[in-house]
């Protein structure tokens, strides 16, 4: 049955600048670039967290983190992705699964996604519905040395969620 499923498609962008470690999904990656931001610029966790605030229709990390709030400022992405999901899970949204793709030119991030996809899911996890690594999917693309991506100017990220709403439809009328 596909009742009461949403699906939300979240985005970011982040200039690339000197001086490491490069931080996605809430790992520190041994690189000679790191993002640049108001937080610590995680691009996977603030597609992630656009992902999941669109299936709910409950706005976007901007809304609710604006990048002009001095409060921000450095703020871990961990904990955005924490406060932005945590009244979704506690009303009864439930993560079903992740699908999510960074794209950089380097650093190789395949030998990380183990790491990666344990601290999404310990973020994401709630009390009445854990989420395992086994919802979550993460991979790379390199820009094939094309554009701000192949030239390691910018790191992006894009995520596609699929959660379960807490409201049931209404039931179909009776003829």
């Amino acid at each position: 049955m596909c009742e009461n499923l949403r699906i939300g498609l979240g985005h970011d962008t982040h200039r690339l600048g000197p001086g490491g470690p490069l931080r996605v999904g809430g790992v520190s990656i041994p690189h000679d670039r790191h993002a640049i931001g108001h937080s610590d610029a995680d691009v996977l966790l603030h597609a992630i967290t656009d992902a999941l605030l669109g299936a709910a229709n409950a706005g976007d990390i901007g809304q609710l983190f604006p990048n002009d709030d001095p409060a921000n400022l450095q703020r871990d992405s961990r904990e955005l992705l924490a406060i932005a999901w945590r009244p979704l899970a506690d009303a009864g949204w439930r993560v079903q699964n992740l699908d999510c793709v960074v794209f950089a030119q380097q650093p190789k991030l395949a030998p990380h996604w183990s790491e990666i996809r344990q601290e999404i899911a310990a973020v994401l996890s709630h009390p009445e519905a854990p989420v395992s690594v086994d919802q979550i999917s993460v991979k790379a693309k390199t820009g094939e040395h094309v554009g701000h991506i192949g030239r390691q100017e910018a790191i992006a990220a894009q995520c596609v969620a699929l959660v379960r709403s807490p409201s049931k439809p209404p039931a179909a009328p009776v003829a």
